[in-house]
């Protein structure tokens, strides 16, 4: 699609932001208007970069669980670890790789809660790196 999606919503946010809310009556009118440019500027950037943030977010979480299966002693654990990390995303559409994603983090919360009270600080380590990293590619800019 040319133009994309993107750039869209980007011109359409500035339209709306700039030019059509100063023209509204009210200063709430006003105000809806531009936290709507502001919704488009960063549904914009989202647009570019979910199917990435998806895949790799759910890559991080099966490499961790691979790597931990193996110091798990729960035995209905250690399997659904071993099987999310052979599991693979078969669709790049947001909702599939989101659906993917849903079920990897519910495994994650599994071995967390289960890290935490068998006390394994290094797996606990290694989840919050994962967690950091998926923080991190979330991150909206306004700018």
């Amino acid at each position: 699609m040319k133009p994309e999606v993107d750039q869209i919503l980007g011109l359409s946010a500035g339209q709306l932001a700039g030019s059509l809310a100063p023209l509204l009556p009210g200063t709430f009118e006003m105000g809806s208007a531009s936290l709507l440019g502001i919704m488009m500027m960063l549904s914009a950037q989202e647009y570019d970069r979910a199917a990435d943030i998806r895949v790799a977010e759910n890559t991080d979480m099966r490499t961790l669980f691979k790597e931990c299966a193996p110091v798990i002693d729960d035995a209905v654990l250690k399997t659904k670890l071993q099987r999310a990390s052979q599991t693979r995303d078969n669709s790049l559409k947001i909702s599939m790789l989101n659906s993917e994603n849903v079920e990897l983090r519910r495994v994650l919360i599994a071995l967390q809660a289960h890290c935490e009270d068998k006390g394994l600080r290094d797996v606990e380590k290694q989840i919050w790196v994962v967690l950091k990293a998926s923080a991190e590619r979330r991150l909206l800019k306004l700018a």
